[in-house]
């Protein structure tokens, strides 16, 4: 899951620090949320036992993700206030997100192709046109598609929270990260028991795409507008977009969908408290609540009011599993000045492409290995997860190595800010889809 990482605290707004460093600690714990996530996803290909015995009171992946949400909290927003730029943010985002997000697709279009692989998912095949449009805007998972690669579920949330990052920035509202996660944290533990799941999506499913894709692009193009006005309809359009699948047509479910919220907002609330954004103290109470509650969601039974909604709460091993995530963001927070190990920096460096590639990785072993590899002798398996882990690890290096950054240099070049004119203040011109900072 994508974030930036170079974003030196105390920064102008709008303006590029002489020289940026690199936080090694938020690569190591995106390194760490990565590996453990391809550790998940092994499972039941080469460690059957470990599924039957672990799994059932801890959960592996949702460990992983979530702490990828505390770090993209604690990044994304800022990169959008150094930036200064709605406009440059979302290019940058996309050069970001979609070229290693188009490769993975196409690798597994291919493999499917080759029978290499479970095949994707047939529900896509119903409405071609519509499924591909969902995943254009990362939306799917909150439109009632089923993901190409299962991964990309997490990418609708990260898309969420981008829109809702964007749409506080232009209303002048952004330093209100701990009410917001506050909020959502509230509504989990009080409201997500009775809110839908999939309501729009199971009753308008053509139509629901086409809207979201409609509203998406418009409200973006209207953020960046030159009038105020236009740019105040756009925050209203994203806004309703973004709450609006969240609350009434997540797959997952409201609890989880608005923990996962809750959780990005909190990072980036940390955040505004180390860099002195935030007062201390208000803001420390306000996110401490954020994981307390989220483990008492986690708990609660969806009501009969939730409509689609599944009846079993989300279990313990999913509330150990958040808080497990917790601590160990705030200990990285807490060690973040010393040194890190290196191979989890350079995971780190990496864990885009390894986070999109390493199912299609782990089910061309799985083809391999004669489809059943769980009933292997051991020193089989371990050979085995040997390939995988290596082929894991050399297909995120090659496609961080000639896909994400020749993109990432093709979108700063594309989007390097030209210099305005002397006495101009690049942060309140319109035409840079930029609006000026409210503290």
């Amino acid at each position: 899951m994508p974030s930036n990482t170079l974003t030196p605290p105390q920064t102008q707004i709008g303006s590029r620090p002489a020289k940026a460093r690199r936080m090694d600690w938020l690569d190591a714990l995106r390194g760490l949320a990565a590996l453990v996530v391809v550790f998940e996803h092994s499972l039941d290909v080469l460690l059957p036992e470990v599924r039957a015995t672990a799994s059932p009171w801890f959960d592996f992946g949702r460990y992983g993700v979530f702490v990828f949400f505390l770090v993209s909290g604690y990044v994304v927003p800022f990169s959008l206030e150094r930036r200064g730029s709605v406009r440059r943010f979302w290019a940058g985002r996309f050069f970001r997100l979609y070229p290693a997000w188009c490769v993975s697709l196409a690798l597994a279009l291919l493999l499917g192709a080759a029978g290499m692989s479970y095949g994707l998912p047939a529900a896509l095949g119903e409405r071609p046109w519509a499924s591909a449009l969902a995943h254009m805007t990362m939306l799917q998972d909150l439109l009632g598609v089923p993901n190409a690669v299962n991964v990309y579920w997490t990418l609708s949330y990260e898309m969420v929270f981008y829109l809702l990052v964007t749409a506080m920035f232009v209303a002048g509202v952004h330093r209100s990260s701990a009410r917001v996660a506050l909020g959502f944290g509230v509504g989990a533990a009080i409201l997500g028991v009775a809110l839908p799941s999939g309501l729009l999506a199971s009753r308008w499913p053509g139509g629901t795409i086409l809207a979201a894709a409609v509203f998406l692009a418009a409200g973006l193009a209207a953020m960046v507008s030159r009038r105020r006005a236009v740019r105040r309809t756009g925050v209203a359009v994203v806004a309703a977009l973004a709450l609006g699948l969240l609350v009434l047509d997540s797959r997952i479910g409201a609890i989880e969908s608005l923990c996962i919220i809750a959780t990005m907002f909190a990072g980036t609330a940390v955040r505004g408290v180390q860099d002195g954004r935030l007062r201390a103290w208000p803001a420390v109470a306000m996110v401490a609540v954020v994981p307390a509650f989220s483990l008492v969601a986690g708990l609660r039974t969806p009501t009969a009011l939730a409509l689609n909604a599944n009846p079993a709460p989300l279990g313990p091993d999913w509330s150990v599993a958040v808080g497990a995530a917790w601590l160990t963001f705030l200990a990285g927070l807490a060690l973040r000045d010393r040194p890190m190990p290196r191979a989890l920096v350079w995971s780190g460096l990496v864990s885009y492409s390894l986070y999109l590639l390493h199912p299609l990785v782990i089910q061309a072993i799985w083809h391999a290995a004669g489809r059943d590899p769980g009933d292997l002798p051991g020193p089989i398996r371990l050979m085995w997860g040997v390939v995988l882990v290596t082929a894991v690890l050399g297909a995120a290096a090659a496609s961080h190595r000639y896909v994400e950054l020749p993109a990432q240099r093709l979108g700063r070049r594309l989007t390097s800010r030209r210099r305005p004119p002397a006495g101009r203040d690049p942060g309140n011109d319109p035409g840079n889809g930029s609006v000026r900072v409210l503290a």
